[in-house]
């Protein structure tokens, strides 16, 4: 399913096509530059320019006997050549031509992680903007704490993504490594200066040691960021999920006309796409697992690598793809209710002003553990009043019936420090959204 609705260029990245067209391409720049230091024909190098080609089935075909990819590829191509074959693969041994290759699809797959992380911020940043003053319940332990701004949440959404596309830049920059120097890393068979021909050309630098492989401290970095970043989309995803439950309702995802939410029930309306993105990112980070345990290798090299990176490769790159993707249409298209937020910000009776409070109390000289108690007093005859009532708010409801206010204004010990104009002036959203546009402007234009 992953693959079936991901975009065409991760697709092709990942393709045998491209892998095979990028090992070729090694392959030629590496003669190329043994014709320019003179120790192989120019007319051979040319050759292989003008006549190089490879069919995957041909391919396939010869593998069956030589149980070895590599080499299939070679005789493969060697048909095509023909008698300039003699001087192919010169010196290289094969993870010469695979990892310098994998560099370059790495490189090319992160650029278009990075491109989607970039749709994803504006997606944020514009609906970050259309709410930076919509007033909602902040909620700790997942209770009602105090006021903040949808704006403000996705606020930090944005700010998070900006960390990723730092972390992915990095890791783009880490893997952009190529080496060709021989069977251990000694360049025993091969002139330095072909590396450095070869990388130069397709937008690598020589790894500055490397053994018959790339360290593979370089990919995990790359796995890890990834996971980094599909715990970040799960967040977001998990965040959404919770707006939508029935008993928050302050968002939603999008519902398509003619979209179905149950086969047995007609009326559900279900976050399908949010889950479907957490479920997501619990695949990609799991890549990350792999990745870490293929920097232990024997000695110069063994192969366990391998058949690891051929899995987590395509797969991680094209489920984080699918993943942002899915995830900034969920942003664009997110259904929010403002009056709903309004409405659950006054559910517990004006509680979300205690802080407040007890800053008031303390300023007025009384210790703070007083204070303390003298608010949480208070407070707690709000919560069994909203038990025994069944939960029915009052503050800003215009219901009649206690809120926390009333209780405070009638509580004598907390009358003897403050007057009863101070505790009215506390219960003012402005007091809580007074700093959105510092913050706003931090996040946005710092």
């Amino acid at each position: 399913m992953i693959d079936r609705y991901s975009r065409d260029e991760m697709k092709a990245i990942w393709s045998e096509e491209n892998k095979l067209r990028k090992w070729l391409e090694v392959e030629r720049l590496a003669l190329e530059a043994w014709a320019e230091l003179g120790v192989v024909p120019k007319e051979a190098a040319k050759a292989l320019r003008e006549k190089a080609n490879f069919d995957i089935e041909r391919i396939k075909e010869i593998e069956e006997t030589t149980r070895h990819d590599v080499i299939a590829f070679l005789t493969n191509v060697s048909e095509y050549v023909g008698e300039a074959a003699r001087y192919l693969h010169w010196g290289l041994t094969s993870s010469d031509m695979l990892d310098t290759a994998n560099a370059v699809i790495f490189k090319e797959a992160l650029e278009l992680i990075i491109e989607d992380v970039n749709l994803l911020m504006d997606a944020i940043k514009g609906r970050a903007f259309e709410h930076k003053d919509t007033v909602m319940i902040g909620r700790s332990h997942g209770i009602h704490a105090e006021p903040i701004t949808f704006g403000l949440k996705l606020a930090i959404w944005y700010d998070e993504m900006k960390r990723h596309k730092e972390r992915l830049a990095a890791a783009k920059e880490r893997i952009s490594y190529g080496k060709i120097s021989g069977a251990v890393g000694t360049f025993a068979n091969v002139d330095p200066r072909v590396e450095e021909y070869v990388c130069k050309r397709l937008g690598l630098t020589p790894a500055p040691a490397s053994s018959q492989i790339i360290q593979r401290d370089r990919y995990a970095e790359v796995f890890c960021v990834l996971a980094l970043l599909a715990s970040s989309c799960e967040k977001i995803a998990v965040e959404v999920r919770h707006l939508q439950r029935t008993e928050v309702l302050e968002a939603e995802e999008w519902f398509r006309q003619g979209q179905k939410g149950s086969s047995a029930m007609p009326h559900k309306r279900n976050p399908i796409l949010t889950e479907n993105i957490t479920g997501l990112s619990r695949l990609v980070r799991s890549y990350a697992a792999p990745a870490l345990e293929n920097v232990a290798l024997w000695h110069e090299r063994d192969i366990s690598h391998s058949s690891v990176e051929r899995v987590i490769g395509p797969d991680a790159f094209i489920a984080a793809d699918f993943m942002l993707t899915r995830l900034k249409g969920v942003i664009e298209r997110l259904i929010v209710y403002p009056e709903r937020m309004k409405e659950n910000l006054g559910l517990l009776n004006g509680l979300i002003f205690s802080q407040q409070v007890l800053l008031l109390l303390t300023q007025k000289g009384v210790s703070r553990e007083d204070a303390y108690l003298i608010v949480q007093r208070n407070a707690m005859k709000v919560w069994e009043e909203r038990r025994d009532s069944g939960g029915t708010a009052q503050y800003m409801t215009g219901k009649e019936g206690k809120g926390f206010k009333d209780y405070l204004l009638n509580d004598p010990d907390l009358l003897e420090h403050v007057t009863p104009q101070e505790i009215e002036e506390i219960f003012s959203l402005d007091y809580h959204l007074k700093h959105v546009d510092t913050i706003f402007k931090r996040v946005f234009f710092e």
